[in-house]
């Protein structure tokens, strides 16, 4: 064959072969790459189902230390609203943006509500605690929250455009543990001279860095707060805090311990604790001691 023909021709087959080459390998970078935006999107879908069954299960200790009727079935109600959205949540693709935005939003609400109720109940218990020593003052405190309870509806919307998921914090591992006085776990509260609380700031690239100062706050099972470490404000409210600690954020992973001496007797029971930054909660747990 003549050269002037057959090495134009080797030179189209090369680029042809070339032209081949580099699309392959273009399709299998666009497979990857589809493969890892799957895998972020089922994995914010399942932190989002977390989400909804954490809340879930803390509307069930919340009906277990209250003894008022309505507010009850309030929390049956809103327990069995969040529920529901998590079986949608769980019913819809990773790869439905619209419904997991959608989801994401309500996931919001349901978190400015849980906060209502903690503020309200919180409330209740307080009223509660005095009504032997000033049964009239108790009246009169009594018929105002009632009427700050009628008006939940208002205060949840009012919360909930202050909530911000996005960049909040998130406490995770909580764990509370009684020590006697030789520093070794107790789970005899009469012998408690110490109590240790543990938990993880977790990874949040989105939250704002820098010092941070974190509050926890321990309710006995008769209702009052341990200890007397200053206050804070919560949802325009001054708080009484158990202890507080100030550490530097930078988005990654952090470990938290605390430790607050006991200085009388306390009693067996279910204690309940939350712990606060930024203005919001960002984790609750009961421990249940003898």
């Amino acid at each position: 064959m003549n050269k002037k023909i057959l090495i134009p021709l080797i030179v189209i087959v090369i680029l042809l072969l070339a032209g081949i080459g580099y699309l392959y390998v273009s399709l299998d970078q666009q497979k990857e790459e589809n493969r890892v935006m799957q895998e972020l999107a089922e994995l914010d879908k399942k932190e989002m189902e977390s989400e909804y069954q954490q809340f879930a299960d803390q509307y069930s200790e919340m009906k277990t230390k209250i003894n008022n009727d309505s507010i009850v079935a309030q929390l049956s109600a809103e327990q069995e609203k969040t529920q529901k959205l998590l079986a949608e949540l769980q019913q819809v693709k990773a790869s439905d943006a619209r419904e997991i935005a959608r989801l994401k939003k309500e996931l919001a609400t349901v978190r400015a509500v849980l906060r209502s109720y903690v503020l309200e109940i919180d409330s209740l218990n307080r009223l509660n605690q005095n009504l032997t020593e000033e049964n009239t003052r108790v009246k009169a405190q009594y018929a105002e929250a009632t009427q700050q309870i009628q008006g939940l509806n208002t205060e949840k919307q009012t919360l909930s455009e202050k909530v911000a998921i996005a960049a909040q914090l998130d406490a995770t591992g909580i764990n509370m543990i009684a020590k006697n006085k030789r520093g070794k776990q107790s789970e005899n509260m009469s012998k408690c001279k110490t109590i240790q609380v543990n938990f993880s700031l977790a990874k949040n690239v989105t939250a704002q860095g820098g010092m941070k100062t974190l509050y926890v706050r321990i309710t006995s099972p008769t209702g009052s707060v341990l200890g007397n470490g200053g206050t804070f404000t919560y949802e325009n409210r001054s708080l009484q805090c158990t202890m507080k600690k100030s550490v530097e954020y930078g988005g990654q992973e952090l470990p938290v311990t605390l430790y607050w001496e006991v200085s009388q007797a306390l009693v067996a029971g279910t204690y309940q604790v939350s712990i606060f930054a930024d203005g919001n909660m960002i984790g609750s747990r009961s421990f249940t001691f003898k």
